[in-house]
Formats: structure tokens, sequence, C-alpha cells
């Protein structure tokens, strides 16, 4: 069977999946529409909460990554992976047992201000539709190469099947499809993974293949290999450290508190019955995000060796190493259609030069001595190489097909908790809390589905022009829900005398400054005096890049409002009764509407 025919049929089958769940699961009420009723068993809702946090950035882009940047990569996999442990040992239980629906509900009751309420609201929106665009990007791929379809039209359908079953189901019909589609995600991603590992190394565990010899009697280790390879070509060591080691812990830092203050990630310790529930759903969820992330090195580290090897065929500068444009594999083709692979023959020689021309060095040797005129490989997306791996290694099209449904459902998983949060926060939030208290259930969730619907289209639009890779655009929406959200639900928690006034003050300053230095340095609008910002370490404060300045940002906004509370009147002393009850723990707290 050919490879579209497959991929119709693998991904139609977890498209009706995913509807057919959201219809038998579908919300009912608002308790249904925002907390699944708070009826999940923890190991269920662990498997959901992975689903929801293993993105289009986690399952497409982050193996792109560590394929192009290697140890530098590092800081995605030690980021993401250890603010889940923030998140379960200093969040999770201490929200489920206040026993709200939403992460702005908790941040109005907690510092007794509708301001801060509203900023909370900003702050969740903001972050959630810069993450949502990373996922939008991650649809678009892999539906313009699998289903041969525009980049444009891809998104489209996406955002189709997104707004039927999250609008349909609320948080209960995302939760159990999100099961569902762990499972699909986590099985497309590991198969060909071990498939390409024994293929390289002999040994099926991707985890141990990084670290083994090739399976070609060389004796020589994978890694060792990959290094040769690329240095060969001009690239900077696969295993070096190329950054500096004060931007990467400031990175990493900033990537771990991003992911506690997810709020589409911590509303879905929301449905649990128990506060210990709560906690034993981080550590089902840490359990099955582990599966993905220990394979993640090994897939881009494999990746980035087939790729090459494939380019790059015999000894480097000898007249027959590099590939006949012409004789290009069917996967190369099967690309270049999409737009994110591109080839440019600069020196006329009909074969592929694919090198590192920004090496003044090597570039200025390349063409002295084998007449290159640059690298020909003019675009080579990060995003494709999870999903064209399986191409490039010739694994069977049921592979090929498996893994466009597990990229398709990472996305779609993450899109949909976020829409969800997004939706919660105007209805439920905004409209309920703040101009329209007395409206009805069914009001209120009428209008939850409608935001839903807006914040959809929203999304599809800037998904359409995304400002980087997805797991950059993501790690930009980690950076903001670092700086503005996880220090007020902190503070929340453990400062019973920061005031409403203290949070509201830090929210902001943390939320701008984080935005300015975002904005500046990717050149996204103009200041006077700051034309020539580029985006790069020279001009970065410290070094430290834009994706990384959340937790700067976190740091002005932990200082601000404890500076300002302390300018300011005292919290009052039934606040900070409540604050000191919130850490008990015991009881699990009754939902409120």
């Amino acid at each position: 069977m050919d490879l579209t025919t497959m991929t119709y049929i693998v991904v139609g089958a977890t498209f009706a999946m995913y509807i057919g769940i959201a219809i038998w699961a579908r919300a009912g009420s608002t308790s249904e529409f925002y907390a699944a009723g708070r009826g999940v068993h923890p190991i269920a809702n662990g498997m959901a909460t992975g689903a929801d946090w293993m993105s289009a950035a986690s399952f497409i882009s982050m193996a792109g990554l560590i394929a192009f940047k290697g140890y530098d990569a590092s800081i995605y996999l030690m980021g993401w992976t250890g603010g889940y442990v923030l998140l379960a040992m200093l969040l999770a239980p201490y929200l489920r047992k206040f026993g709200k629906f939403t992460v702005p509900e908790f941040i109005g009751d907690r510092y007794y201000s509708q301001t801060a309420r509203l900023v909370a609201v900003i702050c969740l929106i903001v972050a959630s539709i810069t993450y949502v665009i990373g996922q939008m990007k991650g649809i678009g791929v892999a539906f313009s190469r699998f289903l041969d379809l525009e980049y444009a039209t891809g998104l489209y359908v996406g955002m189709i099947i997104v707004f039927f079953y999250a609008v349909l189901g609320g948080m209960k019909g995302v939760t159990y499809t999100q099961i569902a589609q762990y499972c699909v995600l986590i099985f497309a991603y590991t198969v060909p993974a071990i498939f390409i590992s024994l293929n390289l190394t002999g040994n099926f565990l991707p985890q141990l293949g990084l670290g083994s010899a090739m399976a070609d009697g060389s004796g020589t280790f994978m890694l060792d290999r990959l290094d040769q390879v690329v240095t060969d070509l001009g690239f900077a060591s696969y295993t070096a450290q190329k950054g500096g080691t004060f931007n990467m812990v400031v990175y990493t830092m900033s990537l771990m508190i991003g992911t506690a203050g997810l709020p589409h990630v911590i509303v879905r310790f929301f449905t649990v019955p128990k506060v210990r529930d709560a906690r034993a759903s981080a550590g089902w969820a840490l359990v099955f995000i582990t599966i993905l992330y220990t394979t993640a090195p090994g897939v881009g580290a494999m990746a980035r060796l087939n790729l090459t090897n494939t380019i790059q065929s015999g000894e480097v500068g000898s007249p027959t190493g590099n590939l006949v444009y012409a004789e290009r594999p069917q996967w190369f083709k099967n690309w270049e259609t999409t737009g994110l692979l591109k080839f440019e023959d600069k020196n006329g020689d009909g074969r592929i030069q694919y090198y590192d021309d920004k090496n003044k060095e090597f570039a200025a040797k390349a063409e002295q001595d084998w007449g290159w005129k640059g690298n020909e490989m003019v675009k080579v997306d990060r995003d494709i190489m999870v999903l064209a791996n399986p191409e490039i290694a010739q694994l069977p099209n049921w592979v090929i097909a498996l893994v466009a449904a597990g990229g398709l459902a990472a996305a779609l998983s993450t899109a949909a908790g976020l829409l969800l949060a997004i939706s919660s926060a105007i209805s439920h939030d905004v409209l309920k809390g703040v101009f329209a208290k007395g409206i009805s259930e069914k009001t209120e969730l009428l209008w939850a589905r409608i935001a839903m619907g807006g914040a959809i289209i929203v999304a599809g639009y800037l998904g359409l022009n995304p400002p980087g890779f997805a797991a950059q655009v993501v790690a930009l929406a980690f950076g903001l829900a670092a700086s503005s959200i996880f220090p007020a639900l902190m503070m929340g928690i453990f400062a019973k005398k920061v005031n409403n006034t203290g949070a509201v003050v830090g929210m902001l300053v943390g939320l701008g400054s984080t935005l300015l230095y975002i904005f500046t340095f990717k050149g996204w609008f103009f200041i006077p005096g700051t034309a020539t910002l580029a985006n790069t370490p020279d001009n970065w404060l410290f070094g430290i890049q834009p994706e990384a300045f959340g937790a700067i940002g976190a740091v002005l906004n932990f200082a601000s409002a404890i500076v300002v509370s302390k300018l300011t009147k005292p919290v009052p002393d039934h606040i900070q009764h409540l604050v000191e009850d919130i850490r008990v723990p015991k009881g699990s707290g009754a939902a409120t509407h």
C-alpha cells in the first residue's frame, strides 16, 4: 500500500477515535467543562497530563533542535522535565486543595482583588496564545507533508478537528481524548526510534543506542561518528558546548519555572477527586513523559547522522562525495514540495554541498580547493526531522504513517488543553467572575464554547506566520508563564504577606519586562535607538537570549511584589489564615461556582 493511502487510513482512524470519545464524553455542565467533574483517576489524569504537555514542541521539534544543536539542546530535556518536579512538589496539591476551577480564579481570591484576577487572565492568554502557535505550526507541518496538503490547508483541517472535540467535550472530553492521544503519540515516537537504533547500532533501545558502537563493525561509537561527520563539514562538534554557561543555566531555569506555571497543565490537577490524587497524578505524568524524553536524544542524534550521510555519501571535497541533485531520494522530493526543505545549486555542478558556510575558515578552503560557493541546503526546517527520519531511514510505510498520526496527536492534545484554558479564563474569570456574575450555568457554558471558537481562530491566524520553530515559539511561551504566573502562584501559597497591589505590580513587571526583551531582540517592533540590536549574543543582556529571559522576569516579579507589599497596606488577617490553611495537607476543597 502506498504511503499516502496508508497515512489517510491511520490518521483518519485516530481522528475518528478522538471525535467518538468527544461525543461519548461531552460536557453537560460547567463542572464537567472546566474540571471533568473532578472524577478522573490519577493514572488516567497522569496520562492525559503527559499528552497535554508533550506538545508538537516535544514530539516534532525538540528532537530537531537536538539534531542541530547537540549538547546545547539538553536545556530542553532538563528544563521541561525538571519543571514537573517543581509543579508536583510546590503547586499541584495546594492548588487542588484550594478547590477552584481556574488559575486566575485562585489568584483573584488569594489576592482578594478582581484586578489581580483580570491581570492573571491577561498573563494566561498571552502565554497560552504564544504556546498554541507552536502547536499550529506542528499541525501544519505534519498535514502538509503526509496528506499532500498546503501548509495553510493542513492548519485549517487541524483547527476544525480541535474545534469539534474541544468545544463539544470541554475538559471532560479533552481528558479522555488526551489519554487516547498519549497512547498514539508514544507508540508513534518509540517504534521508529527502535527500528533506527537497531539499524545504526544493533541496540534496540535508542537510549542505549546513543552511547553504543556503530553496527558496521568499525568499533566507532555513534556519537564519535556523528562528531566526525559534522566537523568534517565545518559544523561545530555535536557533543561540545557551544553557548554560554550562564545563558544555559538561566534558560533551563526559565523552562523549569515556566513548566510549573503553565495554566493549561495546572488545571489538569483540578480534575482529580483529592489532594493526594493531585500528587499521584504529577508522579504518573513524570513516568509517562520520561518514556519520550529519554528517547528524544537518540532520535535527534540519529536523525542528524542519517540526514548528513544521505547528502554527503563520500569523502568530503571529492568530486563524487556529494549527492547528485537529480538522483536525490524520494523523501527529499516529498519534503521539497512542502517548502520546508530547499536546495539551491550555487556553483552549478548539479551536486548538493551541505556544510557550514558561516565557518569562514572552512568556507574559504571549500571555495578554493573544491569550488564550493556556499551551503546549498538553503532551508532545512528543524521541525521536519522527526517526521522525515523514518523516511530517510527507509522504514516501512506503516511506520511513517504512524509517526504522522503521533505528531498530529501531540499537537492536537496540547492545542486543546491550551484553548480550553483560554476559554475558561474568558468565560469563567472575565464574564462570570467580573462582568456578568448573575448569568446561568447554561449561559456560561455557551460563552465558554464561543470563547473556545474565537481562540481557535486567533491561534490559527497566528499559526500561519509563526515567529520561529515550534520549540522556539513554545520556549517563548514558557518564559512568559515563568515571569508572570509562576511567581504569583508561589507567593500566593508560601508568602502570606504579599498583598493584592504587590501581586498586580509583580505580574505586570514580570510580563512587561519579558515581552520588552523578547520583542526588542526578536525585532518585532522598533524602539528608538535599538534598530541595530540584532538577535545575537553580543547584544543580549549578560548573554541571555530572548527565550531564556523568563527567569529574569520572574526575579523582577518576585522582587517588585515583595517591595510593593511592604510599602502598601498589609494583607487582611482572614486572607493570611486562608494561605496557612492551603498549606495544611488534608482535605480536598470544594469547587466554587
